[in-house]
């Protein structure tokens, strides 16, 4: 694809507070609440200035992230009660996953029936949102592309008439969607600028997953089209690629495994996905060191395996993220977030803790910093 988710102390009391949750609401009928402090349980309705959307996927690193920072919670693993109890205390929204088959929502029935199941889960789990994340072609000609738009316009009137201050996001790359009527019906778009080589139409050779200068043509081209930048959350990767290498130049240039896509005779499918938390524990037995590629803003390194093959891995540090950090600055754009929270190590180490404080540092300009 290119551009293409407890404590039960009483300190809790203390930290809900009404300037968080805004005036209080009712707690849906017929649903126990499974926090310590009712108030946990209510939506959460206030409109934060900076978005941090945090993508989980399960396990249990959410107590180690930076909850200074988050906004919002994806929660794409298993549902996990304390999470969203802690969220809420901190004043974040967790929303659910929404994804469903192109070919079903053409049907309105269909779009009604799912989107009110998704709501009474929604209901019932006490979360604040769905984000819409539907990773399929679209035709630009076909009965989908209209339906599409409906569905998250319907979706969006659905749960903010029967969650108030819910949250309606879609995740989007580019694929032949309805870019401005999408944005329109909801609440903002989380961008998936990564997997940014998964087409590559030059040398098959090793590259960035989110090179600086293709993944801001991207921002630009959104923002041409009419796109108002309050619409666009930066999504950055906290993940990269490992390559194994044909042949490695002493100039570093790691040329590829011709794997095509959709076209293209190469892709990053020629390589696997590495999160930082191994990379970052890496580099320092590699070959080459922590290395910086000019053109592309971003770092790699090369190794070399037991059997002896070399390898290049490519992916994303404090230093690469901060550059597109400083972009949404400049450009107001609504927020950033990541693919995926659980991506580092929070095991405690000292160094691993540094990397991971790192990390979330980056994200958040200093004009939106607590």
């Amino acid at each position: 694809m290119y551009f293409c988710k407890l404590s039960t102390n009483r300190k809790w009391k203390k930290i809900v507070s009404k300037r968080r949750f805004g005036l209080a609401l009712p707690l849906v009928a017929g649903t126990d609440c499974p926090c310590p402090e009712p108030e946990l349980c209510r939506p959460i309705r206030h409109r934060p200035d900076f978005e941090v959307f945090v993508f989980d996927v399960g396990q249990k690193t959410w107590k180690s992230y930076d909850w200074s920072q988050i906004t919002t919670v994806a929660a794409f693993g298993k549902y996990d009660s304390k999470l969203t109890c802690y969220a809420h205390s901190k004043g974040a929204r967790v929303v659910l996953k929404g994804d469903v088959s192109l070919k079903d929502i053409i049907d309105p029935g269909f779009r009604a029936s799912w989107i009110a199941q998704k709501l009474n889960l929604a209901k019932i789990q006490h979360m604040d949102g769905i984000n819409l994340d539907i990773e399929q072609e679209v035709n630009c000609s076909s009965p989908e592309y209209d339906a599409l738009t409906a569905l998250v316009k319907e979706t969006t009137d659905s749960f903010r008439r029967e969650i108030e201050g819910s949250q309606v996001t879609f995740d989007v790359a580019l694929k032949c969607y309805n870019y401005t009527g999408i944005a329109d019906a909801c609440d903002f778009l989380f961008v998936m600028s990564y997997d940014e080589q998964s087409q590559i139409w030059s040398e098959c050779i090793a590259g960035a997953n989110a090179p600086y200068n293709q993944t801001l043509t991207g921002y630009n081209d959104y923002i041409k089209m009419g796109m108002n930048p309050k619409k666009l959350v930066m999504g950055v990767p906290w993940y990269g690629y490992d390559y194994t290498c044909l042949n490695l130049s002493e100039d570093h240039v790691c040329t590829i495994a011709k794997v095509p896509f959709r076209g293209a005779p190469c892709s990053d499918a020629a390589g696997r996905q590495v999160p930082c938390k191994l990379i970052m524990k890496q580099i320092n037995s590699s070959i080459s060191g922590n290395q910086w590629d000019q053109d592309q803003q971003a770092p790699y390194y090369n190794y070399k395996d037991p059997a002896g093959h070399f390898h290049q891995v490519w992916y994303d540090n404090p230093q690469s993220i901060s550059l597109k950090a400083t972009y949404i600055q400049n450009y107001g754009l609504q927020g950033i977030g990541m693919w995926n929270a659980n991506c580092l190590d929070y095991s405690g180490d000292a160094v691993a803790k540094q990397q991971a404080e790192e990390m979330w540092e980056v994200l958040k300009p200093k004009l939106f910093q607590r």
